[in-house]
């Protein structure tokens, strides 16, 4: 057991996870029963957001607290430049806790910063054992490899144990096991970071056929819908277009591999969290993903275009002690917020310079201060000027051929900023570009309000506080002379009394 007020930490997060394909979620599919039940038992964050839709700029937000423009790292190739004074690793350790790691990394520190570490696993690749096993390991990671992250159209033919979410749960089961070995009563913070449901997209049988492609949900919008959303998106469309002619023929096929690869990593979380066993009693467990995937919207595969909800939002739950029970958060939240509230569970200051706030007292059940929890603001982009939808720059990968990377010199050039508040949501991009789009009655995003007259009201609503976001995420490291104020759980709006936001959006 460990020591009093410590609970254990559970860090399980997906890569790629689109938030709303769960029947917890509304999904009529039953993909993820047991992160479902584990949500039940605990409290469930029905409109979270990443603090940027690509995996390294959103995964050190999570453990630094901090959003890209205050960390620094706004792309994947620059994660060991992170900024920071003390991520959730240093809090943890200071606190006493055994560090374990089993998965993909994709982060700002070496695995050499845990005590104990499984990995690095890739989307295409892991780690290999000795004789027979090793050998199909290898074998599979193989012919993962020359899948060159596209979609099977038949059952992957490997076994089960083949599979990289299987090999990530065994290693994460000895990490447990050895973390725990020598003193059961110190604390332990294990992440199970999986390469799925990332492409490339594949599952073996059964999940293959789990969710036939004639019964996967509809998507909102298909590839005539890319105009509307403007010149990143055709770009990619063309990208995609011109290196695998009639990809999107196949979306119901990629749409129902997603959704078997959902159903496979859940039985994999069923498989950990059964081997922990009494040890769940004392076990904060939080599931969050990065970002999301369009999975088929906009006739487009992954991510890399804009700042649509298939990309933002994001799966974010947490159970365990110190948790009320079928808990339901509708505020929007980030996950920066998830490092201040690690904190706060496990008696620890926040550090300087994070910008998210503490969720502990949501929760609880407690009520979340309108003003504080009214909005949420996220971060895309790097170089500040944009690339033209007609300019073809050098790549970090050939023009020529099948291979791509839907993150690149184009698609993630110039810069946008996102704030949603009630059912509205609007982005500003570097060239001044502002789009106000009603989400309830527009879930794809296809119908811009900037310039509706009646809307203007709401239209300045949010550019108001989408400077305030931008003024609050400056950042005020390193410390100097002066005193920052500070507040408790880094709450700074929750004196200010309801938002106008709460009416008009």
């Amino acid at each position: 057991m460990p020591s009093p007020g410590k609970p254990n930490v559970l860090l399980v997060m997906t890569d790629q996870h689109r938030a709303d394909l769960t029947r917890a979620t509304g999904c009529p599919l039953d993909t993820m029963p047991t992160l479902d039940a584990t949500a039940s038992r605990g409290a469930l964050f029905r409109n979270a957001y990443t603090a940027a839709p690509l995996c390294v700029p959103a995964r050190v937000s999570m453990l630094t607290g901090r959003f890209p423009t205050a960390h620094r790292v706004r792309q994947n190739s620059t994660g060991e430049h992170a900024l920071y004074d003390a991520d959730l690793l240093d809090v943890l350790r200071e606190q006493g806790y055994g560090l374990g790691f089993a998965g993909k990394p994709h982060i700002h520190r070496p695995l050499t910063d845990f005590d104990v570490a499984s990995g690095p696993y890739w989307h295409e690749r892991g780690p290999t054992g000795e004789g027979e096993a090793g050998e199909q390991d290898r074998a599979f990671d193989a012919w993962l490899h020359e899948l060159d992250h596209g979609v099977a159209t038949e059952p992957t033919p490997f076994p089960l144990e083949r599979q990289l979410p299987y090999r990530i749960v065994s290693d994460a089961i000895d990490v447990v096991d050895r973390l725990t070995a020598d003193d059961p009563d110190r604390p332990f913070f294990c992440w199970v970071s999986f390469p799925e449901p990332h492409n490339p997209y594949q599952v073996p049988s059964p999940y293959f056929e789990m969710f036939p492609e004639d019964e996967v949900p509809d998507r909102l919008a298909g590839p005539e819908a890319r105009d509307a959303k403007g010149p990143m998106f055709r770009w990619l469309g063309e990208l995609f277009e011109s290196k695998r002619p009639g990809f999107d023929d196949r979306w119901r096929r990629y749409r129902a591999s997603y959704l078997g690869m959902l159903r496979l990593l859940d039985d994999q979380v069923a498989r950990l969290l059964d081997h922990l066993g009494d040890q769940l009693a004392d076990t904060v467990v939080v599931h969050v993903a990065d970002h999301g995937d369009f999975v088929g919207e906009y006739g487009l595969q992954r991510k890399g275009a804009g700042m649509p909800e298939a990309l933002m939002r994001i799966p974010m739950q947490i159970s365990g002690p110190g948790v009320a029970p079928g808990t339901q958060v509708t505020e929007p939240v980030s996950i920066v917020d998830l490092m201040p509230t690690l904190c706060e569970l496990a008696g620890a200051p926040i550090p300087d310079g994070v910008q998210g706030r503490s969720l502990a007292p949501l929760l609880r059940g407690e009520p979340a201060p309108p003003a504080e929890f009214g909005s949420v603001y996220a971060e895309l982009g790097y170089g500040g000027v944009p690339y033209r939808h007609d300019e073809h720059p050098e790549l970090h990968f050939s023009y020529d051929g099948p291979t791509l990377d839907e993150l690149n010199t184009v698609t993630m050039s110039g810069g946008t900023r996102m704030v949603r508040a009630g059912r509205h949501k609007l982005t500003l991009d570097a060239d001044g570009r502002v789009e106000l789009y009603d989400l309830e009655s527009d879930p794809a995003e296809l119908v811009d309000l900037a310039e509706h007259p009646e809307l203007a009201d709401v239209r300045a609503e949010l550019l108001r506080l989408l400077g305030r976001w931008m003024i609050r995420v400056a950042d005020d490291l390193p410390r100097g002379a002066y005193v920052p104020k500070t507040v408790p759980r880094n709450w700074r709006w929750a004196d200010l009394g309801t938002s106008t936001t709460e009416g008009s959006t």
